[in-house]
């Protein structure tokens, strides 16, 4: 019912916009509209790969049916892209009241730690310091959720260019929060401090042989965190790394690629902070009238995983290559010459980039030969596609194309660019 919406041009600008709407233009629907998108294109990919559905004008022609079906699987995955990307846009408005909600719950959470605490000891000036410095915190947090509504809230600024959550970004802005909240303790307590010698001995406790580990991590982590967007943006640019856009962020991307596979570098970089962080955390609340004193060894560890994760970055990636280029035939078929109107076997690795695995990315793949672009057509199997791969795709050699020596050259999804490879056409 979608795909025929989409076609008759009805549906999303006729539709009103009540609690029930999934036309995919208010955040009411748009999760609905995209599970509508979602089942109905994969209903007509599962026919067309079980020959349902075709046409008796292309049906007798392989070329021609192939051709037919891809097309229509094309503008069915424009519209399911179209619905993901209004579910995304709806989950991005709707973040920013979560990121709030989350900072101010762990601002309730501290404060019943401390009433658990203090019981037997105690109320101190340490923990109404640590109280309102968490205050403080949620309070700069949730302006920036409500300025930055519209990018996530308070997660905009580790947001990548990719529309991902950034690891080496997520991890320095803890860090920074986490040093950020203990200045701001040893502030309220000296503020508090009538005698003399406490607040020199608070002062004192702001000097760098007190926090150097902690500083050093900060530094260090701060510093991965430009120098990979630098590196991640170069390799671009340079077309060595193969980016596609992320119709939202998810938790996900600080553990995985853009395929959605788990990564050591970003696992291990994640959980050796999270540690480091646990540990600082702990000497705060023991030693609230100094920097915590994170041990050397632990501070070298850390340092250890953010080159191991900076490494990682610089090793991800490559270019697409094309390897070989053959006539694809059939079994039982003759070896011959590459024919104008026959199909052409292309392999080779990094065909598909990492994240472009849905069908209207696929569908822009292009490739050239000699002078004439010829989109790689969507052919479907049950489960997905059999063309194109990551490592194999399949397009007719066009009539336009001259015979001769000619180069074939392929354009991925993310716009880079494989070698040549030179074949043979003939008449």
């Amino acid at each position: 019912m979608a795909v025929q919406e989409a076609r008759d041009g009805t549906g999303a600008g006729t539709q009103p916009h009540a609690g029930g709407c999934t036309c995919g233009d208010c955040p009411h629907g748009a999760r609905a509209g995209h599970r509508q998108a979602v089942a109905a294109f994969l209903l007509q990919r599962d026919e067309f790969a079980a020959g349902q559905g075709l046409p008796a004008a292309v049906a007798h022609s392989v070329s021609a049916s192939r051709q037919w079906v891809s097309e229509e699987l094309t503008q069915s995955a424009e519209l399911v892209a179209a619905r993901r990307r209004a579910e995304g846009g709806a989950w991005l408005g709707r973040l920013w009241r979560w990121t709030a909600y989350t900072v101010w719950a762990a601002v309730v959470l501290l404060l019943l730690v401390q009433a658990l605490t203090a019981v037997g000891a105690g109320w101190s000036t340490a923990r109404t310091a640590g109280l309102l410095a968490a205050v403080a915190v949620a309070v700069l947090l949730t302006a920036a959720s409500w300025f930055h509504r519209a990018r996530g809230g308070a997660l905009a600024p580790v947001i990548g260019e990719d529309n991902r959550l950034s690891t080496s970004r997520t991890v320095a802005a803890v860090w920074v929060l986490f040093v950020a909240y203990a200045v701001l303790v040893l502030a309220g307590r000296l503020a508090a401090a009538s005698d003399p010698a406490e607040r020199d001995a608070l002062i004192s406790g702001l000097e760098l042989a007190r926090g150097a580990g902690v500083v050093t991590v900060l530094a260090v982590v701060c510093g991965i965190a430009v120098l990979v967007r630098r590196v991640v943006g170069l390799r671009v640019l340079g077309q060595r790394l193969q980016k596609v856009r992320a119709d939202r962020p998810r938790a996900a991307d600080l553990l995985t690629d853009d395929a959605g596979r788990g990564t050591f570098a970003d696992i291990q970089y994640v959980v050796i902070s999270a540690v480091a962080l646990a540990f600082a955390a702990v000497r705060l609340a023991r030693r609230p009238d100094q920097l915590p004193d994170l041990p050397w060894g632990l501070a070298v560890v850390t340092l250890v995983s953010a080159a191991t994760y900076l490494a990682g970055k610089y090793a991800e990636g490559g270019r697409p290559v094309i390897l070989s280029v053959v006539r694809a035939r059939e079994a039982g078929d003759l070896d011959a010459p590459i024919r104008t109107g026959d199909d052409i076997e292309i392999r080779g690795a990094g065909f598909v980039p990492p994240g472009a695995q849905g069908a209207d990315r696929l569908s822009r793949m292009v490739v050239r030969i000699g002078a004439v672009n010829v989109h790689v057509p969507l052919v479907p199997v049950t489960g997905g596609f059999s063309s194109p791969t990551d490592a194999v795709l399949t397009v007719p050699v066009p009539a336009d194309v001259e015979p001769g020596r000619v180069e074939v050259q392929l354009v991925t999804a993310a716009g880079v660019e494989t070698n040549r490879y030179a074949i043979d056409v003939t008449d």
